[in-house]
């Protein structure tokens, strides 16, 4: 089993974790050659494994890589020779001025969704066998755009991770849940792959970030969930649909879906940022709950810009929701043992109930 800061480093990298903050092993441990091959195995070897990070990317990994072994062994010839030449491999490829030019526009991104049992025992952890979800990822999208939905946010994995404690599971084991401007598609994913929800209807407002979501919930329909047959891979429970709030429900396909079958808890992440939205995401929560008032809703995000926040919980006390904050702290950067996201500016997560309906969270 490999030493847990290797393991560590691994999931930070197949995470596309910024590389200023990637926790690399200590000099002692890069010193050894079976190391370095299992460095060059997990991290760049294309043979075994299927979804690596983009070429531009690991190159700026492994220059800093190969930096560290350098100096911890005091000779560069001691690099291990599949990582110098897939070194000069990827300063070849960047010199390819096309190549450059479409570096970013789709990555794979993979994260490590660790119970939070599970988190605090990393060198017992099979690093093999992590569980993940694994997005293609459109971040060059958002540049210049108001289109945000096809890349993970800092709230998502701050709700996902408060999610995969046990107190934050019951909500969702068992349970129908829709999701609000699902973007990727984490949160569903998650939902329905590790956490044992029974269905899972992913809604967002834009057609070409559904159409990507879909691609994401077939490339994680596979054996290794809890909801997966253990023999045959399969779908995930999870469904996509777009819904553009601050329209009644009266008489669409939503209220069909919860005549049908209600749901039982709604969730949202990083979707209280833009002043105009949440004036309609209020007006859509509180037809939701017209149409089933027992339902639990669950939003999270960065507050990014303290108006909009406010405004938010204004508009929810208008329609005389009960709004309460979860209390549950993120852990600093250099803490964190899965997913890995900025906890600088504050992250808030509030459970949110109709009137008169006590919150249960």
């Amino acid at each position: 089993m490999a030493d847990h800061q290797l393991v560590l480093l691994r999931r930070q990298y197949r995470q596309l974790f910024e590389p200023d903050f990637i926790s690399w092993p200590p000099l002692a441990l890069l010193r050894n050659d079976d190391v370095q091959a299992w460095l060059y195995r997990h991290l760049f070897d294309s043979t075994r494994n299927d979804f690596l990070p983009p070429d531009q990317y690991q190159l700026c990994v492994l220059n800093v890589l190969v930096q560290r072994i350098a100096k911890a062994t005091g000779n560069s010839s001691a690099v291990h020779r599949r990582l110098t030449s897939h070194l000069e491999h990827l300063k070849s490829i960047q010199e390819d001025s096309t190549t450059r030019s479409s570096q970013h526009i789709e990555a794979y991104i993979t994260f490590t969704c660790l119970h939070a049992r599970d988190s605090t025992s990393d060198p017992e952890i099979a690093n093999d066998q992590d569980p993940t979800i694994t997005l293609l990822e459109r971040r060059s999208l958002v540049v210049g755009s108001k289109i945000t939905g096809f890349r993970t946010w800092e709230g998502c994995m701050h709700l996902a991770t408060y999610l995969l404690t046990s107190r934050g599971q019951q909500h969702i084991r068992g349970k129908r849940v829709l999701e609000l401007g699902a973007g990727t598609g984490f949160l569903s994913i998650l939902c329905a792959k590790f956490l044992g929800a029974r269905h899972v209807l992913s809604t967002d407002g834009d057609g070409d970030v559904i159409e990507a979501l879909r691609e994401n919930v077939d490339l994680n329909s596979a054996g290794d969930g809890e909801s997966a047959d253990a023999e045959h891979d399969c779908r995930l429970p999870v469904d996509a649909r777009v819904l553009w709030w601050g329209e009644g429900l009266g008489g669409m396909w939503v209220q069909e879906e919860f005549q049908r079958e209600p749901f039982d808890v709604v969730l949202g992440a990083d979707i209280t940022y833009d002043k105009d939205a949440v004036v309609l995401l209020a007006f859509t929560l509180n037809e939701l709950l017209k149409l089933q008032p027992q339902l639990e809703v669950i939003i999270a995000g960065v507050v990014r810009r303290a108006d909009s926040f406010e405004l938010f919980l204004s508009e929810c006390n208008r329609f005389g929701f009960t709004t309460t904050e979860v209390r549950f702290e993120a852990k600093p950067m250099r803490e964190q043992k899965a997913l890995f996201y900025a906890a600088a500016m504050p992250l808030k997560i509030l459970s949110i109930c109709g009137p008169a309906v006590d919150s249960a969270l």
